[in-house]
Protein backbone atom coordinates (compact mmCIF):
# COMPACT_ATOMS: atom_id res chain seq x y z
CA UNK A 1 0.00 0.00 0.00
CA UNK A 2 1.34 3.60 -1.01
CA UNK A 3 1.28 6.42 1.47
CA UNK A 4 -1.19 8.84 1.97
CA UNK A 5 -0.45 12.93 0.85
CA UNK A 6 0.05 15.05 3.99
CA UNK A 7 -0.48 18.80 3.48
CA UNK A 8 3.07 19.19 3.67
CA UNK A 9 6.01 18.41 1.42
CA UNK A 10 7.94 15.40 0.97
CA UNK A 11 11.64 16.02 -0.51
CA UNK A 12 11.54 15.60 -4.28
CA UNK A 13 13.03 12.56 -6.26
CA UNK A 14 16.18 14.05 -6.78
CA UNK A 15 16.76 15.77 -3.68
CA UNK A 16 20.18 17.99 -3.82
CA UNK A 17 20.12 19.02 -0.17
CA UNK A 18 23.08 16.23 1.21
CA UNK A 19 25.77 16.41 -1.90
CA UNK A 20 26.99 12.76 -0.12
CA UNK A 21 23.53 11.17 -0.02
CA UNK A 22 22.60 12.55 -3.72
CA UNK A 23 25.66 10.55 -4.94
CA UNK A 24 25.54 8.02 -3.11
CA UNK A 25 21.46 7.63 -4.55
CA UNK A 26 22.96 8.40 -7.88
CA UNK A 27 25.80 5.13 -7.93
CA UNK A 28 22.95 3.28 -6.34
CA UNK A 29 20.47 3.88 -9.45
CA UNK A 30 23.45 2.47 -11.71
CA UNK A 31 23.93 -0.66 -9.81
CA UNK A 32 20.42 -1.30 -8.86
CA UNK A 33 18.39 0.26 -11.97
CA UNK A 34 15.31 -1.69 -10.50
CA UNK A 35 15.54 -0.08 -6.89
CA UNK A 36 13.59 2.87 -5.91
CA UNK A 37 16.74 5.07 -5.31
CA UNK A 38 14.72 8.27 -3.62
CA UNK A 39 14.00 9.59 -0.85
CA UNK A 40 11.49 7.20 0.88
CA UNK A 41 7.88 8.84 1.80
CA UNK A 42 6.23 8.08 4.76
CA UNK A 43 3.65 5.36 5.18
CA UNK A 44 0.56 5.57 7.14
CA UNK A 45 -2.64 7.64 7.34
CA UNK A 46 -2.23 11.41 7.75
CA UNK A 47 -4.80 11.44 10.77
CA UNK A 48 -2.39 9.00 12.96
CA UNK A 49 -2.26 9.76 16.60
CA UNK A 50 0.95 7.85 16.56
CA UNK A 51 4.20 8.47 14.76
CA UNK A 52 6.96 6.12 14.68
CA UNK A 53 10.66 7.78 13.58
CA UNK A 54 13.48 5.45 12.53
CA UNK A 55 16.89 6.72 11.20
CA UNK A 56 17.17 6.20 7.53
CA UNK A 57 16.10 3.91 4.61
CA UNK A 58 18.09 0.26 4.33
CA UNK A 59 19.80 0.02 0.96
CA UNK A 60 18.22 -3.18 -0.10
CA UNK A 61 15.15 -2.54 2.19
CA UNK A 62 13.44 0.76 2.06
CA UNK A 63 15.71 2.24 -0.90
CA UNK A 64 15.02 -0.65 -2.81
CA UNK A 65 10.81 -1.05 -2.00
CA UNK A 66 10.13 2.90 -1.48
CA UNK A 67 7.96 2.54 1.99
CA UNK A 68 9.83 2.65 5.23
CA UNK A 69 10.98 -0.52 6.86
CA UNK A 70 10.35 -2.48 3.45
CA UNK A 71 12.28 -5.39 2.74
CA UNK A 72 14.51 -6.37 5.54
CA UNK A 73 14.70 -7.26 9.32
CA UNK A 74 14.06 -4.24 10.63
CA UNK A 75 10.82 -4.28 9.26
CA UNK A 76 10.03 -7.89 9.57
CA UNK A 77 10.04 -7.07 13.52
CA UNK A 78 8.76 -3.79 13.42
CA UNK A 79 5.66 -4.72 11.35
CA UNK A 80 4.96 -8.01 12.79
CA UNK A 81 5.16 -6.28 16.34
CA UNK A 82 2.46 -3.67 15.00
CA UNK A 83 0.12 -6.39 13.81
CA UNK A 84 -0.15 -8.02 16.63
CA UNK A 85 -0.58 -4.63 18.71
CA UNK A 86 -3.43 -4.11 16.23
CA UNK A 87 -1.67 -1.30 14.99
CA UNK A 88 -1.93 -2.74 11.71
CA UNK A 89 -4.03 -5.25 9.40
CA UNK A 90 -3.57 -7.12 7.02
CA UNK A 91 -0.28 -9.08 5.98
CA UNK A 92 3.00 -7.98 5.77
CA UNK A 93 5.52 -9.59 2.66
CA UNK A 94 8.48 -7.45 2.44
CA UNK A 95 6.75 -5.09 -0.67
CA UNK A 96 4.81 -1.89 -1.42
CA UNK A 97 2.05 -3.71 -2.82
CA UNK A 98 1.14 -6.81 -0.12
CA UNK A 99 -2.38 -5.76 1.42
CA UNK A 100 -0.21 -4.15 5.45
CA UNK A 101 -2.18 -1.00 6.29
CA UNK A 102 -1.81 1.19 9.35
CA UNK A 103 -4.50 1.54 11.99
CA UNK A 104 -4.06 5.21 13.69
CA UNK A 105 -0.05 5.05 13.10
CA UNK A 106 2.63 6.31 10.17
CA UNK A 107 6.28 5.68 9.80
CA UNK A 108 8.57 7.90 8.57
CA UNK A 109 12.04 8.20 8.86
CA UNK A 110 14.47 10.88 10.24
CA UNK A 111 16.65 10.76 6.96
CA UNK A 112 14.94 9.82 4.20
CA UNK A 113 17.76 8.71 1.57
CA UNK A 114 19.79 5.93 2.19
CA UNK A 115 23.05 6.65 3.97
CA UNK A 116 26.57 4.80 3.03
CA UNK A 117 27.08 2.48 5.72
CA UNK A 118 23.87 3.46 7.08
CA UNK A 119 24.94 6.17 9.15
CA UNK A 120 23.88 9.62 8.00
CA UNK A 121 26.56 12.46 8.91
CA UNK A 122 25.12 15.15 11.47
CA UNK A 123 24.95 17.44 9.06
CA UNK A 124 22.20 15.26 6.93
CA UNK A 125 20.11 14.62 10.04
CA UNK A 126 19.67 18.23 10.43
CA UNK A 127 19.55 19.34 6.80
CA UNK A 128 16.66 16.57 6.92
CA UNK A 129 14.95 17.78 9.68
CA UNK A 130 12.93 20.23 8.05
CA UNK A 131 10.66 16.83 6.30
CA UNK A 132 10.44 15.70 9.77
CA UNK A 133 8.93 19.15 10.76
CA UNK A 134 6.42 19.58 8.25
CA UNK A 135 5.45 15.53 8.81
CA UNK A 136 4.73 16.54 12.63
CA UNK A 137 3.18 19.75 11.77
CA UNK A 138 0.87 17.86 9.20
CA UNK A 139 -0.27 15.36 11.56
CA UNK A 140 -2.98 17.18 13.11
CA UNK A 141 -4.06 14.71 15.57
CA UNK A 142 -0.70 13.57 16.79
CA UNK A 143 -0.25 12.80 20.45
CA UNK A 144 2.35 10.27 20.68
CA UNK A 145 5.98 9.62 18.85
CA UNK A 146 7.98 6.62 18.96
CA UNK A 147 11.96 7.19 18.25
CA UNK A 148 13.53 3.99 16.97
CA UNK A 149 17.11 5.01 18.31
CA UNK A 150 18.90 7.34 19.29
CA UNK A 151 19.29 9.65 16.20
CA UNK A 152 15.56 9.38 15.58
CA UNK A 153 14.87 10.68 19.11
CA UNK A 154 17.51 13.82 18.74
CA UNK A 155 15.73 14.49 15.62
CA UNK A 156 12.13 14.31 17.39
CA UNK A 157 13.34 16.62 20.23
CA UNK A 158 14.86 19.43 17.65
CA UNK A 159 12.05 19.01 15.50
CA UNK A 160 9.41 19.99 18.59
CA UNK A 161 11.41 22.49 19.87
CA UNK A 162 13.44 20.72 22.82
CA UNK A 163 17.22 21.06 23.74
CA UNK A 164 18.72 17.67 23.32
CA UNK A 165 20.07 18.26 26.76
CA UNK A 166 17.24 18.04 28.54
CA UNK A 167 15.55 14.92 26.91
CA UNK A 168 18.33 11.93 27.18
CA UNK A 169 17.60 8.54 25.15
CA UNK A 170 17.00 5.83 27.12
CA UNK A 171 15.08 2.43 25.98
CA UNK A 172 11.97 2.89 27.52
CA UNK A 173 12.33 6.12 28.15
CA UNK A 174 8.85 8.54 28.20
CA UNK A 175 9.09 12.26 27.44
CA UNK A 176 6.77 15.36 27.48
CA UNK A 177 7.92 16.93 24.60
CA UNK A 178 7.69 21.17 24.28
CA UNK A 179 4.79 20.88 21.66
CA UNK A 180 2.71 18.73 24.10
CA UNK A 181 3.31 15.55 22.26
CA UNK A 182 5.06 12.82 24.01
CA UNK A 183 8.06 10.80 22.93
CA UNK A 184 8.83 7.26 23.93
CA UNK A 185 12.06 5.81 23.32
CA UNK A 186 13.35 2.09 21.59
CA UNK A 187 16.62 0.78 20.33
CA UNK A 188 16.20 0.19 16.85
CA UNK A 189 14.32 -3.30 15.48
CA UNK A 190 18.11 -3.58 13.46
CA UNK A 191 19.09 -7.35 12.86
CA UNK A 192 22.87 -5.56 14.43
CA UNK A 193 20.38 -5.14 18.00
CA UNK A 194 18.73 -8.23 17.95
CA UNK A 195 21.21 -10.63 16.93
CA UNK A 196 24.00 -8.77 19.39
CA UNK A 197 21.04 -9.01 22.25
CA UNK A 198 20.68 -5.09 22.67
CA UNK A 199 16.87 -5.40 21.57
CA UNK A 200 14.75 -8.57 22.29
CA UNK A 201 11.42 -8.91 20.55
CA UNK A 202 10.06 -8.68 23.96
CA UNK A 203 11.56 -5.32 24.48
CA UNK A 204 10.53 -3.65 21.14
CA UNK A 205 7.03 -5.19 22.19
CA UNK A 206 7.03 -3.60 24.89
CA UNK A 207 8.55 -0.14 23.87
CA UNK A 208 5.72 -0.10 21.22
CA UNK A 209 2.91 -1.24 23.59
CA UNK A 210 4.02 2.16 25.55
CA UNK A 211 3.25 4.23 23.01
CA UNK A 212 -0.24 2.62 22.34
CA UNK A 213 -0.41 2.87 26.26
CA UNK A 214 -0.31 6.76 25.71
CA UNK A 215 -3.10 7.10 23.41
CA UNK A 216 -4.93 6.05 25.88
CA UNK A 217 -3.73 7.86 28.80
CA UNK A 218 -6.02 11.09 28.72
CA UNK A 219 -3.15 13.25 27.18
CA UNK A 220 -4.22 15.75 24.60
CA UNK A 221 -2.96 16.55 20.88
CA UNK A 222 0.32 18.47 20.58
CA UNK A 223 -0.20 22.17 19.85
CA UNK A 224 0.57 22.96 16.83
CA UNK A 225 3.71 24.67 16.16
CA UNK A 226 3.98 27.70 13.36
CA UNK A 227 5.90 26.71 10.07
CA UNK A 228 9.07 28.92 11.37
CA UNK A 229 9.55 27.38 14.81
CA UNK A 230 12.25 25.10 15.26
Amino acid sequence: MTAEPLPTPEPPSDCPLCPRLAAFRAANRAAYPDFHNAPVASFGPADAELLIVGLAPGLKGANRTGRPFTGDYAGDLLYRTLLDCGLAAGSYDRRPDDDLTLVNCRVTNAVRCVPPENKPTPAEARTCRRFLEGEIRGLRRLRVILALGRIAHDAVVAAAGGRASAFRFAHGALHALPDGARLVDSYHCSRYNTQTGVLTAEMFRAAVASAQGQLSSGSTARRSRGPGAR
